[in-house]
């Protein structure tokens, strides 16, 4: 009976947030659908926000430089909500240009950084190119050279080692799509990063181990992806236990925000925590902006909830579509997406 009950009550709190996630405006791009989920209408409003339709920029004293990290955020997110693929198609063949490119991952030689090369090998094979030959550099030959004998991937640089868990699980899961495969060394390495209370920390050999939040749920990806389920169990068992009581994440001292909800959502759904990952969606939903915003920032969502911010809004809703579609990094693939950024039609 204790069973049957519980397979209800997860059962109906399944059934809540998927009617949660599906606006009842119709959709303007897309007439064949009588409403446009949540995800679409965060795909599209992103689209909508590219300077140029293909890329994002940060803005320093009133100058703008390329921003290519938050340009491959929204490549992922393209791909999860299955909408905006010709901005993706566009925002990556931005991102593979030589000078776009080499800002990003160095030059290859005296410059080469692990965490960037992983992120755009990834953001390649899950838009079905070949990470090889990406303008005639061969990202996965490159990465595999920034392997130490330790396991650890890392950054070859005049300015010194800034690879961390993001690097490392980046560089996990696009090995693992490659018929080499992930290397055992590197997960083995990741996996004993692992602080005492099962979370995983950012930056690796501090003199305390500080769990973070966006690390373990991108490192709990890696991990499962990379055959070591226990020590991603361990991590979603943290992600588990700190989640707030309203469905959000945030780390120590911090406000519930989106996107560490919606990293920790995406780990959530792929590590099979539905109950939990059901309660971080919800939180998400309810920082979309619907049709009582203001027309240029429906479907777009807030960072916090304190008041929509252009600013951040662009990161924040490229991060928690990943929480609120749930797919994976592992199984995130671009095929059979729609050409079209959808909009909001409201009354």
């Amino acid at each position: 009976m204790v069973v049957r009950r519980s397979r209800h009550r997860l059962l109906a709190l399944l059934c809540g947030v998927l009617a949660a996630l599906t606006l009842t405006t119709p959709a303007v791009a897309a007439p064949e659908r009588a409403a446009l989920t949540r995800p679409e209408a965060a795909g599209g409003w992103l689209a909508r926000q590219l300077v140029d339709g293909e890329r994002f920029e940060a803005v320093f004293d009133g100058v703008a430089y390329p921003d290519q990290g938050l340009t491959l955020d929204a490549v992922f997110a393209f791909a999860a909500t299955g909408v905006a693929d010709d901005h993706g198609a566009d925002a990556l063949a931005w991102v593979a240009r030589p000078d776009i490119r080499d800002g990003y991952l160095g030059d290859g030689a005296s410059e080469a950084y692990a965490g960037a090369t992983a992120k755009l090998a990834l953001a390649v094979q899950v838009r079905g190119g070949d990470p090889a030959d990406v303008g005639g550099v061969d990202l996965i030959a490159r990465l595999r050279s920034l392997q130490t004998p330790a396991g650890r991937f890392s950054d070859r640089s005049a300015y010194g080692d800034y690879s961390n868990a993001f690097s490392q699980s980046f560089a996990l899961l696009a090995l693992d799509r490659t018929a080499g495969g992930a290397p055992p060394a590197a997960a083995a390495w990741l996996a004993g990063t692992r602080c005492p209370d099962g979370g995983y920390p950012l930056l690796p050999a501090q003199p305390v181990c500080t769990s973070d939040v966006d690390a373990t749920a991108l490192a709990a990806q890696a991990l499962r992806a990379a055959d070591r389920p226990a020590d991603a169990a361990a991590g979603l068992r943290w992600l588990v236990s700190v989640q707030r009581a309203d469905g959000g994440f945030a780390n120590a001292g911090g406000t519930p925000n989106a996107n560490s909800t919606g990293l920790a959502a995406q780990a959530l759904r792929d590590g099979h925590r539905l109950p939990a990952w059901a309660r971080a969606r919800a939180f998400l939903a309810g920082l979309q902006v619907g049709c009582a915003g203001a027309p240029a920032d429906r479907g777009a969502v807030d960072f916090d909830g304190g008041g929509f911010d252009p600013a951040t809004a662009p990161r924040a809703t490229a991060q928690a579509v990943l929480g609120l579609t749930g797919i994976g990094y592992a199984r995130l693939s671009a095929a059979g997406a729609d050409p079209g950024a959808p909009a909001l039609a409201c009354p």
